[in-house]
């Protein structure tokens, strides 16, 4: 799903859909597609492994998520896409809630670990375009879900970013990076602003559920 996602960001929630209807019936296999969405991107855990003594670039590069064939690194807009992709799936199965019988439920994996997710990002390292892309596709995603769930909590995390965590992402971008920092910074002003974060374009309505 990760290159449809990365393609079509709508393509996130039909996915979504059948991975959590699967994943409710067997959680052996929601532990295994967990398992290899952390292999693939570490971001989602998240983790940024660090470079360890003895290990080779190349094995380093892939320890980070990127396809290296030939001892050649895929392009940072390539990786970002995909990146981007599994991160967009990974949020739209957290903020899922879907009828269970005929009452709407949470996913095995809620919102509860979205906000985690969250948590852990403000307190690592942010790295030059990866996490400006992965914190506005995150919260795009499943923003509106955590905003209705967390309330306060939620709009209190939205500023710290903006006051401390995003002046930390300005001060180790380069002017060649800065597309995704913008995007990120509008996103950011405009829910503040608003005190809204809209639900994301694609989002499965009741309809889908009654059809």
């Amino acid at each position: 799903g990760e290159e449809e996602v990365a393609s079509h960001h709508d393509a996130a929630f039909p996915i979504a859909v059948v991975a959590s209807g699967i994943w409710e019936i067997h959680p052996r296999v929601g532990d295994l597609f967990l398992a290899h969405l952390h292999k693939k991107c570490p971001y989602s855990v998240p983790f940024y492994p660090a470079l360890k003594e003895g290990t080779s670039m190349e094995e380093y590069q892939r320890m980070l998520g990127y396809q290296v064939k030939d001892s050649k690194m895929e392009q940072q807009d390539h990786f970002l896409k995909r990146m981007s992709g599994m991160i967009r799936l990974y949020a739209a199965i957290i903020q899922l809630r879907w009828p269970y019988g005929n009452k709407q439920g949470t996913h095995p994996h809620g919102l509860n670990y979205g906000w985690r997710w969250l948590a852990q990002m403000l307190n690592m390292e942010p790295l030059a375009d990866v996490t400006a892309t992965l914190l506005f596709d995150f919260l795009e995603v499943c923003g509106n879900a955590l905003m209705k769930q967390y309330q306060v909590q939620f709009w209190k995390m939205m500023l710290l970013i903006r006051e401390d965590y995003f002046p930390r992402i300005v001060a180790i971008t380069s002017s060649g990076q800065m597309g995704s920092l913008m995007r990120f910074q509008q996103f950011l002003e405009e829910c503040l602003q608003q005190k809204e974060i809209p639900l994301p374009k694609g989002a499965l309505q009741s309809s889908f559920w009654r059809s």
